[in-house]
């Protein structure tokens, strides 16, 4: 299959129009504040499937009007969320066998082999970035003492918070061994950011994340980190942000594969950095190598506020926008969020990629009401005795992200892994506590787990749903109930018969 079924996004704006033709964005004229009211409209919204929202009067702490709209609820639904990926939902798993060909290509068999492979080429060939000399983001230039984080509209999402906090920024870096025009080094990721005044922000990353990894480098060198901030950019470089690519693979040249369309990049204005061309909003500065602040408490992805902690801080040198803005924002909570949504999403994309390393995975869920990373169900196509054993700790050393999923629970492939009853039969018949479980204890975990011992440090734990095999166990094993096939289509003849309406 072609690699979009839509038309290439170069811009937010561009998606909007689209989402607009198809009944899913909604306008708001009346005035909403961005202290607590805005998550409320948005909560609740999503909740419901609804549509993605431009507020068009956004009011701050003191009621004022601020000119600049915002976007939220961007990625509230699959749907949505396919959409900024090119393609329909129910071709989202198709979306991601072809991005995993792409990753571990095959040897090509023959010259009809070559020809069928010329649409991934070609797609391949997408992720170099194209430089745009006259950007658009670059139309309003503020820098110094005209800057001022505080005029733009960030939101206050929850009560007890103590600052407006940037909660969908698109955070560029690189490591100082690199250029500025090296693509291949930069790093973005998504992590928010406290707003301490009108030039300066705190920067809140994990230590596993690029970003941190980057300025770790920078401050052994005594340098403070150039950074530049996207809000606003296209749907491909949005969701590639918010991927869990190889640490070697580029956001912006992924981009340029999800799009079907090169990446646009322009030089940053007062650091040495690439920028995406077509983005809302850039805000640009340095990320100090000493001086650091407080941050939070905020509410977060696991439903409860994070506890106060210690991060390093950005000044501003520069905010360059497009004319007339957008300001995309989002909330995180207890799930649903827009993040849960996106991740429930992108669990198709994941699941070619993982079969490569483990092939005998058949299906994965990652729960989203389980913080969408924190727990794990997967269904194997058992062999041979340890199995799940071994796919257990295959998944946790496999991405950093992977490493933060607690509990696994792995079943065989009769089970469905996105059923509730499904998956506490299994865990009830073939898991026995003293023989199946795995437990690991002092091990990477989310810092952002206070149900941790120690903050970053804590334990896994595997059960074995599977049926026992092999040396797995010295006592006959029971045999699933199950109805003859003749039995099944004599009573499906004979339903209409028996007067006990629709056949279940």
């Amino acid at each position: 299959m072609p690699i979009r079924d839509l038309p290439p996004f170069r811009s937010l704006r561009d998606f909007l129009v689209h989402l607009a033709a198809e009944d899913d964005l909604a306008r708001i004229a009346a005035p909403v504040s961005l202290v607590h009211e805005m998550t409320e409209v948005h909560r609740r919204v999503l909740a419901g499937g609804g549509p993605a929202l431009r507020f068009d009067h956004a009011t701050n702490a003191q009621g004022e009007h601020i000119a600049m709209p915002v976007v939220v609820n961007l990625f509230g639904t699959t749907r949505r969320v396919a959409a900024g990926l090119g393609v329909l939902p129910e071709h989202l798993p198709d979306l991601g066998e072809t991005l995993a060909s792409l990753r571990g290509p095959q040897p090509v068999t023959g010259l009809r082999d070559a020809v069928s492979r010329w649409p991934m080429l070609r797609a391949a060939l997408r992720t170099r970035v194209r430089t745009v000399p006259r950007p658009a983001v670059q139309a309003v230039i503020l820098r110094s003492g005209d800057v001022d984080l505080c005029a733009l509209p960030i939101q206050t999402c929850w009560p007890g918070e103590p600052a407006p906090l940037i909660t969908w920024p698109l955070v560029i870096t690189r490591p100082p061994d690199t250029t500025a025009g090296d693509i291949a080094g930069i790093n973005m990721g998504v992590y928010r950011m406290q707003v301490l005044g009108r030039d300066r922000l705190i920067m809140r990353w994990l230590a596993h994340r690029g970003g941190a990894a980057h300025h770790r480098a920078w401050a052994a060198l005594q340098k403070d980190m150039p950074v530049a901030i996207a809000i606003g950019a296209d749907p491909a470089i949005m969701l590639a942000a918010a991927l869990p690519l190889p640490e070697m693979l580029s956001e912006m040249s992924f981009a340029g594969l999800l799009r079907g369309e090169r990446s646009r990049v322009a030089p940053a204005i007062t650091v040495p950095l690439m920028v995406p061309a077509d983005a809302e909003i850039v805000i640009e500065g340095w990320v100090s190598a000493t001086e650091t602040a407080p941050e939070g408490p905020y509410g977060d992805h696991t439903g409860y506020y994070n506890q106060v902690g210690t991060f390093p801080v950005m000044r501003v040198s520069a905010i360059t926008m497009r004319d007339d803005p957008l300001y995309v924002s989002t909330f995180t909570g207890r799930p649903p969020d827009e993040p849960s949504m996106i991740g429930e999403a992108l669990q198709a994309l994941a699941l070619p990629l993982i079969r490569q390393q483990m092939p005998e995975i058949a299906d994965i869920y990652f729960p989203p009401d389980a913080c969408s990373y924190r727990m794990a169900v997967v269904a194997i196509r058992k062999r041979y005795p340890g199995q799940a054993r071994r796919v257990m700790a295959g998944l946790w050393g496999m991405l950093p992200q992977f490493s933060y999923t607690k509990g696994i629970v792995v079943v065989d492939d009769d089970i469905d892994v996105r059923s509730g009853a499904d998956i506490l039969w299994a865990v009830s018949t073939r898991a026995d506590p003293s023989r199946d479980l795995m437990l690991i204890d002092r091990t990477p975990i989310d810092y952002l787990d206070f149900a941790s011992p120690e903050p970053g440090l804590g334990g896994k734990l595997g059960i074995d749903a599977t049926n026992k095999i092999g040396a797995e166990t010295h006592r006959e094993w029971g045999r699933p109930l199950a109805m003859s096939a003749d039995i099944s289509v004599k009573v499906d003849a004979l339903w209409p018969h028996l007067g006990l309406g629709a056949k279940p």
